[in-house]
């Protein structure tokens, strides 16, 4: 595949390059090589779900082979869950468990020659942007409009509103921080195994898998995390004792 989809053989680069375009209610709009990675992405995720189903359907009481590694994926997870957010965790074992997969798929995607979608600002953005709004909607939920509105004072009295703007670009910077944090990493990475391969050219043949471990599998896995661990600290905090309006 060329325009940079692969990152490994001659002429590689890291940079995001259109492959098509079309026009669509009278715009212009391109087909580019991170929409390519993705629906790879995708479409291992929905075979594997596809499988991860009729395992679970088909299943025995002692779990075997397949069955027992999707179970434990969904066990881990929903540990991983439960540990952060407590009694709030069920509510959110299905947005979590989603992003996680996705992400650490996206970012190891590498590993088979892929541009990661995740060095695609385009991608972590959207991402912060769902979890920002599921953050907002806890809690508007979850909280009383005075507590709202004394968090907004905070650390002053509510009657003294000097640190609402403060509080309110605070707010507004975690999606960028969340979406900036992963994409900076991811691309950093990406940046320098594109860099060895094209400098290097056939001398880096075997040994970049070392770094490919490294780059794309610890710091692919370590990202992920650190992304589902804020959200899951962020909506935490915004439940607060879960206590419903």
């Amino acid at each position: 595949m060329g325009h940079g989809i692969l990152l490994s053989g001659d002429n590689v680069d890291f940079m995001i390059h259109g492959i098509f375009q079309y026009s669509f209610f009278g715009h212009q709009v391109w087909i580019t090589t991170s929409h390519v990675c993705i629906l790879f992405v995708l479409l291992i995720l929905i075979g594997f779900a596809i499988a991860a189903n009729r395992a679970i359907k088909k299943g025995t009481d002692v779990p075997g082979g397949f069955q027992n590694v999707v179970e434990l994926i969904v066990e881990k997870l929903d540990g991983m869950v439960d540990s952060s957010m407590g009694h709030a965790a069920p509510r959110y074992y299905n947005y979590i468990g989603t992003v996680f997969i996705f992400i650490l798929f996206s970012n190891i995607s590498g590993l088979f020659g892929l541009r990661p979608p995740t060095a695609d600002y385009g991608v972590t953005l959207p991402l912060a942007l769902i979890t920002f709004t599921m953050i907002r909607f806890s809690k508007w939920k979850f909280q009383k409009p005075k507590t709202i509105w004394e968090d907004l004072c905070s650390p002053l009295p509510k009657w003294l509103p000097i640190w609402v703007p403060i509080n309110l670009i605070s707010t507004a910077a975690v999606p960028v921080s969340l979406s900036l944090r992963l994409f900076a990493n991811v691309l950093s990475g990406t940046a320098l195994m594109a860099l060895v391969y094209g400098l290097l050219g056939w001398i880096a043949t075997a040994w970049p898998a070392a770094l490919h471990v490294y780059f794309d599998l610890f710091s692919g896995a370590i990202q992920t995390y650190v992304f589902c661990m804020l959200t899951m600290t962020y909506i935490s905090n915004e439940i607060g004792d879960g206590t419903r309006r």
